[in-house]
């Protein structure tokens, strides 16, 4: 490559906004890889198959009320801020509003449900912990990037992102070295404190950079039915994600958590690259779904062959690599190697999903996009209230290969579906659609 071509290269990231979010994305996503690998591999090796199949189950079940923490109005900051910049103060308000009180309710409702579905084994000191980090401070980072998100300036939202997992990766090198015996609770403390720093971090850069948050209480009703469309979408993503976790604590062992969770994690991090470019196109998911399914979709299919392919090369990696695995975590997760195998096939398979997931989302169809994640979140369940007795964290892992599998196809087939029944239509008309197909 001459200088000439290098200059014009250079030229082009320049003047596209898509190109330099995606590289901000990008170079944040890379910096947050090596963090989260780095604090994985040190909670789990500090901690052992046992207690850290405590945390990630307590973690997965805590999870699935995160999403209605703020009750969708991430969502609505973007879709609205994207659209029109002046509505920012008032849906940031509105956003962190949201997030307290439905902190509140969901830290008692799940602090009570906590002692039935996870069993005596699991401390209550953990679970308040978690809560508490997982229901108000990890929320309020990720609506912090979203607000840049809506904005299109990307480094924010890979800054806010960066912090939380830096403070958490110190954490874990404090825990390790310093903590003798460490166990669940410990680390909880620390994860608790570097979710609440991270916050407040978040908050004063978005405060500072794009507006102070207003309450604009009157236009919080309007947008309630869209706001539980996008919270149950994402609680239904975080149950077929993440509730084996959960159910492996309840139904198996926690060493078998541990097992499955390790590997998982690893799945997660995987991820974060296409993760970025989600995150990069998400406010233009939006805007091409003012003109209906038919432009976000041409979003989705200029997104597709890179995701594919990145999905395909991060599967073959971690099934050729999976041996390596004991060496860092030690000999305790040997059987990880046979989970990571098996999961690795969701790095393939979730790329496909999550961009069908947006075209619907872009396009005003996200309660169908809901609906079609609230299936398959039931069946996930039920596959592994079956296999999970059974066959332990291989029958979790063959649950969720299904499942993910599974939505591809629905999420895929109901927007080519809406595509070809002229479902080309504005936002306003297509929520509406939405709000008959459920009956609301």
């Amino acid at each position: 490559m001459n200088s000439e071509t290098l200059t014009k290269w250079a030229r082009r990231v320049r003047s596209s906004r898509l190109a330099k979010n995606t590289l901000f994305m990008s170079a944040g996503s890379s910096i947050r890889l090596i963090l989260q690998a780095v604090y994985f591999l040190l909670i789990a090796r500090a901690l052992g198959p046992a207690q850290y199949g405590a945390f990630v189950g307590t973690v997965a079940l805590i999870g699935i009320g995160t999403s209605f923490a703020g009750f969708g109005f991430g969502g609505i900051l973007v879709k609205h801020t994207s659209r029109d910049a002046g509505r920012f103060s008032g849906c940031w308000g509105n956003a962190l509003f949201m997030t307290v009180a439905g902190g509140v309710c969901l830290l008692l409702l799940l602090s009570l449900a906590a002692r039935y579905i996870l069993g005596s084994q699991i401390p209550f000191q953990l679970v308040l912990l978690v809560a508490l980090a997982d229901l108000f401070f990890s929320p309020t980072v990720a609506l912090a990037g979203q607000a840049f998100m809506a904005f299109e300036k990307l480094h924010g939202t890979a800054g806010s992102l960066v912090v939380l997992s830096a403070l958490r990766t110190l954490g874990a090198i404090v825990l390790a070295v310093f903590v003798h015996h460490p166990s669940a609770v410990s680390w909880a403390m620390f994860y608790l404190l570097s979710s609440a720093v991270a916050a407040i971090y978040a908050i004063a850069s978005v405060s500072l950079q794009l507006g102070s948050p207003k309450l604009a209480l009157r236009d919080i009703k309007p947008d309630l039915s869209e706001g539980f469309f996008f919270a149950i979408g994402a609680s239904s993503q975080t149950v077929y994600n993440d509730i084996d976790k959960t159910m492996l604590v309840r139904l198996s062992e926690l060493s078998a958590a541990g097992i499955y969770g390790s590997a998982y994690r690893l799945v997660d991090v995987t991820f974060q690259p296409v993760s970025a470019v989600l995150t990069s196109t998400f406010a233009k998911f939006f805007k091409a779904g003012e003109a209906g399914i038919f432009g976000s979709l041409s979003v989705a299919r200029r997104l597709i062959p890179y995701v594919a392919v990145y999905g395909a090369a991060a599967a073959f990696v971690m099934f050729i690599f999976s041996p390596v695995l004991p060496l860092f975590l030690g000999h305790s997760f040997v059987d990880s190697i046979d989970a990571l195998r098996w999961l690795s096939a969701l790095a393939l398979i979730r790329p496909v999903h999550y961009v069908a997931a947006n075209a619907l989302t872009g396009a005003g169809f996200q309660g169908l996009r809901a609906l079609c994640q609230i299936v398959v979140a039931g069946v996930n369940v039920a596959l592994n209230f079956w296999l999970i007795p059974a066959f332990s964290w291989r029958g979790a892992a063959w649950a969720s290969i299904a499942s993910d599998g599974l939505l591809a196809v629905a999420l895929w087939g109901l927007a080519l579906s809406l595509l070809h029944h002229g479902k080309n239509r504005s936002n306003l008309t297509a929520k509406s659609t939405v709000g008959e197909t459920l009956g609301i």
